[in-house]
């Protein structure tokens, strides 16, 4: 079974590693600048939570149209411009007087870049360690992203005590600088996976989405990663309204702590040749236990069903190999640019759907349906999913014509 200790005796693995977590840091650094700067210059809250958080919606759009770079650039060049591209934009987010529509402006450059190579890294990652350690891979990098983002987020704002928010950019900037050094020395330069083809980038992002999504393969697969985990973020968006207070905090807590545990245990404690034989059980897990909520019982059992359930989001991560398994090669890039991008998508709608019950319903009920539409979707999905079981070989090609 694959240890940490394998993983961090691979020298591109640590490159790799180290610059998530440093760009965790900018990231959260920029966006608490952009956050401060806008909320002086407007004192809209609206803007100022579009400026903080606002991003992804732009990767969502660009990922429509560009997904297919990242198959068609080189992904050591490929991750190199996710680097320069916010370095030059947290660099010209420092210069005194520019104003918060020009800020905005800036903030879509690093994510439409994000967006066309968001499938990159994770190809990377699967190439570079040893076979059946992806799982143990990806769980560490999100144990990681979500350290760095309590850590980053806090010395963000300790830093605000002392830095103007345009120091905080140079710190982020440098940050981004340190990053693409990084990958320039530290990765190895490989081919591009996929041929460029023919009509153009938006062209082939649109007829490979099509394939995957179209497969009754890979289809199964991707249902499986968005819908229950959509719904089930829609229960989670209703910690506040429930709660009130420190009891919502509590409960974000303790979810962020189950998935911690969860991405934990199954990357590092379950043996690979067992894990595929999980996501079953996970996917149940990751509902089933808000069904409780009907009931209405106390905060503290709540704040238990908050920590159980989200150990179900390590589903994910035997998922994501299964995907692997049953791409080509040569699409592979945007086909886990794709899941990303999906899984924003019905986050977000997750979110409005759950804002939609709880308008009808009480918040606990209101995150029990939720949970019940998660365990119906993952039900009825389940025989799909059973086409991409170990046993079943077929490949999703970039010709569009299944392989075995």
């Amino acid at each position: 079974m694959p240890t940490y200790r394998e993983l961090f005796a691979i020298r591109e693995f640590r490159v790799l590693f180290l610059n998530r977590c440093v760009v965790m840091l900018s990231v959260a650094a920029s966006s608490l600048a952009l956050g401060t700067i806008t909320f002086q210059a407007t004192g809209s809250a609206v803007l100022t939570a579009m400026a903080m958080f606002g991003g992804p919606l732009v990767s969502l759009v660009a990922s429509q149209l560009l997904l297919a770079s990242s198959d068609s650039v080189r992904p050591r060049t490929a991750l190199m411009l996710q680097m320069a591209a916010p370095l030059l934009a947290n660099g010209l987010q420092a210069v005194p007087g520019m104003p918060w529509q020009g800020r905005f402006a800036l903030l879509a450059v690093p994510y439409v870049v994000n967006a066309m190579f968001s499938g990159t890294q994770w190809v990377v990652v699967r190439e570079i360690v040893p076979d059946g350690s992806y799982v143990l891979a990806r769980s560490t990098f999100n144990l990681a992203v979500g350290g760095m983002q309590v850590v980053g987020y806090g010395l963000g704002g300790v830093a605000l005590l002392w830095l103007s928010p345009r120091d905080l950019f140079l710190v982020a900037a440098l940050a981004d600088a340190v990053c693409l050094v990084n990958v320039r020395l530290g990765l190895r330069d490989r081919p591009a996976r996929g041929a460029g083809g023919g009509g153009g980038v938006v062209r082939r992002t649109a007829a490979v989405n099509r394939l995957l999504l179209g497969s009754r393969v890979t289809r199964p697969l991707y249902v499986a990663m968005w819908v229950p985990n959509g719904l089930v973020v829609g229960a989670e968006a209703l910690y506040v309204p429930y709660g009130h207070g420190s009891v919502a905090g509590y409960l974000f807590a303790a979810a962020a702590a189950g998935m911690m545990v969860g991405d934990l245990v199954v990357g590092r404690f379950v043996p690979p040749h067992r894990r595929d034989g999980l996501i079953g059980p996970l996917r149940v897990t990751l509902a089933a236990p808000y069904l409780v909520l009907l009931l209405g019982p106390p905060v503290a059992v709540t704040v238990v069903v908050a920590f159980v359930a989200s150990v179900g989001y390590a589903a994910g991560l035997p998922l994501q190999e299964r995907l692997f398994e049953h791409t080509d090669h040569a699409v592979q890039g945007q086909a886990m640019g794709l899941y990303g991008t999906g899984l924003m998508v019905w986050q977000a709608v997750g979110a409005l759907l759950g804002g939609l019950a709880a308008s009808v319903v009480s918040p606990a009920h209101a995150m029990g349906v939720m949970a019940l539409g998660s365990v119906l979707v993952t039900l009825v999905n389940t025989p799909g999913l059973r086409r991409s079981a170990p046993t079943q070989p077929t490949v999703v090609s970039a010709s569009g014509s299944p392989s075995s």
